[in-house]
């Protein structure tokens, strides 16, 4: 009975590792050529977003395959969605504008002007019910009402945006890649309410958030690691090495995996063993560049786009771009 239960137990062990190793599932192929940066998941209408130059490449999630574009941008970062109303929001860093569109159709319905340069990333809150574009160029935020279509607040950052967060219930997270911090904002006073220095020398990227926990997890490039926040506190509770190049984090809430892209072509996947503790369980091999992701909770899998170089360059081969679709062995 002892040596039944140990198998069992061993079986057990062996089971939960296995579940955990990621492994290339398929490669899907997209139009056009370009730049590439965010990609995005609309979990109702069940469809992937990837940004490119000047374009939007869409796919469908059940068959991976693209169904569409979205044209006639100037050069796109991010995309943004919001269910409520159907609607799209896609930040034009060069155009200086956010350009709505209708989740169903793919069609433009609006361009939005602000009054700020840079826009990256960009992100629906549901509980402001409002978008909001993180501007490099201008060190701020630009607040959109998704319903009326137009600009209706600037937040000041006191530095340089990247990734934000919103934990649902009236504060964001965002980090400040040249300040090394995260701030806090309040969405309903449009406001820095605090800001928490992460570790030495950081240029802090991706930024997910474990809401149960009341963690953040921070992705650095220039000392290739992560950073996890008490954001009760501003404490660090712990910091992970990972891969270099780092753009994009997500975390698995049902698995508690944090997935960090690296652009030297590999995903470092962690393992929260609790709010405190974490290690890393897997170097995921991708391809060089491959430095942002998505993750789709429902099953599991990771998209990451990426481009083939000419060997030896930074050079984009034209008719390359794609997404790497990687899944749970």
């Amino acid at each position: 009975m002892k040596k039944t239960l140990l198998t069992a137990a061993a079986l057990l062990v062996a089971g939960i590792t296995y579940a955990q190793t990621y492994v290339l599932d398929k490669t899907i192929a997209l139009t056009g050529d370009g730049g590439y940066d965010y990609l995005s998941i609309d979990k109702v209408n069940n469809r992937l977003y990837v940004s490119h130059g000047t374009m939007v490449n869409v796919v469908d999630l059940a068959t991976e395959a693209q169904i569409g574009v979205i044209e006639g941008l100037k050069g796109i970062h991010g995309i943004a969605i919001d269910n409520k109303i159907n609607k799209g929001f896609i930040s034009d860093g060069r155009g200086n504008a956010v350009v709505a569109f209708d989740l169903k159709s793919l069609k433009t319905i609006a361009t939005i002007p602000l009054d700020s340069k840079g826009a990256d990333a960009i992100m629906y809150d549901p509980y402001s019910d409002r978008v909001y574009t993180f501007n490099g160029d201008a060190n701020n935020s630009c607040v959109v009402d998704p319903n009326t279509l137009k600009q209706v607040g600037t937040i000041a950052l006191g530095g340089a945006p990247e990734f934000a967060v919103s934990d649902g219930k009236g504060k964001i997270y965002n980090n400040l890649e040249d300040k090394n911090s995260v701030n806090v904002i309040d969405t309903k006073t449009l406001k820095v309410i605090k800001n928490y220095p992460l570790a030495p020398k950081g240029a802090p990227t991706g930024i997910a958030l474990d809401s149960k926990s009341q963690r953040t997890f921070s992705v650095s490039r220039e000392n290739n690691s992560m950073v996890v926040l008490d954001i009760n506190t501003g404490k660090i509770v712990a910091t992970v090495p990972i891969g270099a190049g780092v753009d994009a984090v997500a975390y698995d809430a049902e698995t508690k995996l944090i997935f960090c892209s690296n652009g030297d072509g590999t995903t470092t996947i962690i393992k929260q063993e609790s709010a405190d503790k974490y290690a890393v369980v897997q170097t995921l091999a991708t391809q060089n560049r491959a430095k942002t992701l998505a993750l789709d909770t429902k099953t599991h899998k990771i998209y990451l786009s990426v481009v083939n170089m000419e060997p030896g360059t930074r050079k984009a081969i034209p008719g390359t771009f794609k997404v790497l679709v990687y899944k749970q062995q």
